[in-house]
């Protein structure tokens, strides 16, 4: 049970904040979830934080690789 974030990320620092159990890092090229700390929220928050405040479509993946803001869920445009 861990989410994890993929090439796509610009480094906004929007998602690192907002993390309940300090599970994302900054690495290079982008952030880092660490999987032993992801809860993916839970105990803390409906939803998941990261996900939710991230501005690329895509750059989160839940624990089976899929994305947790597809492409076209923030802007309603089709994919």
């Amino acid at each position: 049970m861990a989410f994890s974030i993929i090439d796509s990320c610009i480094n906004c620092w929007a998602c690192q904040p907002l993390c309940p159990t300090h599970a994302i890092y900054e690495a290079q090229p982008h952030f880092l979830i660490t999987a032993s700390q992801c809860t993916e929220c839970a105990g803390h928050y409906a939803d998941p934080q990261c996900a939710s405040i991230c501005p690329v479509e895509g750059a989160i993946l839940d624990s089976t690789g899929h994305a947790l803001n597809p492409l076209g869920s923030l802007t309603g445009l089709p994919a």
